[in-house]
């Protein structure tokens, strides 16, 4: 494939400083092959897997290393939820939507979350420590309402409990 920009060079190694020389070579790879635009999704998860997002730097620079219409980078990575465009926090906080959670009181337990940090679903506190996101089911129903805060379940949690439970990780944030 050729390029037609007067200043691919320096595209292109702007580009390549974005992403760092594993994902570069890993589009380089791609290059290689017949229908390189075939592994956009595999090299978006790549990107995301080093950067935690793809933010704006990232889709451009996959875009131009692969030769691919930013637009297509874009609408591939908006339309599959497991791609995240902004970052995400130190901790993950998921809180349990299934019908269990939800009687027991999880939507109280959210809206406390979400007034202790001052954000709401999809969002990350202004310090980045916390993303809040719901699930429909941890399937630890038995431990009605549960909060998951990366791989550690809580349950029973009480609108009480929440700032506890986050000044928790808030020290771990610090250490």
């Amino acid at each position: 494939m050729t390029t037609c920009t007067d200043n691919w060079e320096q595209v292109e190694a702007a580009a390549k400083l974005v992403l760092g020389d594993s994902i570069v070579a890993m589009i380089e790879q791609c290059r290689k092959e017949p229908h390189p635009e075939s592994q956009l999704i595999a090299v978006l998860h790549e990107v995301q897997g080093k950067f935690g997002y793809l933010g704006d730097a990232h889709l451009d620079a996959v875009a131009q290393l692969m030769q691919v219409p930013a637009s297509k980078v874009a609408g591939v990575a908006s339309f599959y939820h497991f791609f995240r465009l902004k970052p995400r926090g130190k901790f993950m906080i998921n809180v349990c939507l299934g019908t269990a959670c939800y009687v027991k009181g999880a939507d109280r337990v959210a809206q406390r979350i979400i007034d202790e940090l001052g954000i709401t679903w999809g969002e990350t506190s202004k310090d980045g420590v916390f993303t809040l996101e719901g699930t429909r089911c941890l399937g630890t129903c038995g431990l009605a309402p549960v909060v998951m805060i990366d791989d550690q379940v809580h349950g029973e949690v009480t609108p009480e409990q929440v700032p506890a439970l986050l000044e928790k990780y808030l020290k771990k944030a610090k250490e």
